[in-house]
């Protein structure tokens, strides 16, 4: 089997699409607390600088603006992965985001932290491999004319971009309780209104085929 009838193989799977589209929800709402803490100008770890890791973000964060930036893209590509119509350009800022924090974890020796950010790492290669179709031109030489032709895939609508838009929303109001008004039960509000998010979105997906 080629390459091309072996990506529409996948494609055409409507579960895999399902789990695309909520992959691009989960790694994006990963960047929203790390990347509002930095964006808001705060430290992300109260370890000592006597700590390497400690010492490491302590240098980032004196860093200023540098550090706000960082957030700033963080939280740019966790907004354009969870609008999935634009999520092929976050992923494209995600990745080496998110492989940069994965060889800082485990170059500093972040102990368990360096699984998850590997696990998001192999999330981001996958959504590029599933974009295949959008970035192969790349890979062709100069002056080359290609054509694949392209079918109905199940793939996002309005109801998961209004989805996404809820998610990131509500990310970002539990990023914020986190700063500006500490407390529990704000922070299980957000919760609980993430899970009903989710729950009402796979609900319309298995009856109305979102």
């Amino acid at each position: 089997m080629d390459v091309q009838n072996l990506y529409k193989s996948v494609r055409k799977r409507r579960w895999l699409s399902f789990a695309v589209i909520w992959s691009r929800y989960l790694i994006g709402f990963a960047f929203i607390p790390s990347g509002m803490t930095k964006l808001l100008g705060n430290r992300f770890t109260s370890l000592p600088v006597s700590d390497p890791v400690g010492y490491f973000f302590e240098a980032m964060y004196r860093t200023g603006w540098y550090w706000n930036f960082l957030g700033g893209a963080q939280l740019t590509a966790a907004l354009l992965l969870m609008t999935q119509r634009f999520a092929s350009a976050g992923n494209l800022i995600f990745f080496p985001l998110s492989l940069n924090i994965f060889l800082i974890t485990w170059s500093v020796g972040f102990k368990g932290t360096v699984y998850i950010t590997g696990l998001m790492l192999m999330a981001s290669l996958g959504l590029l491999l599933w974009d295949y179709p959008k970035w192969r031109s790349m890979l062709a030489t100069d002056n080359s004319i290609s054509t694949w032709d392209m079918e109905n895939w199940p793939t996002y609508n309005r109801h998961w971009i209004i989805t996404g838009m809820i998610l990131f929303v509500e990310g970002v109001g539990m990023a914020l309780t986190g700063h500006y008004a500490p407390g529990r039960i704000v922070s299980l509000l957000f919760l609980a209104l993430m899970a009903l998010t989710f729950l009402v979105s796979v609900i319309l997906f298995r009856f109305r085929k979102a």
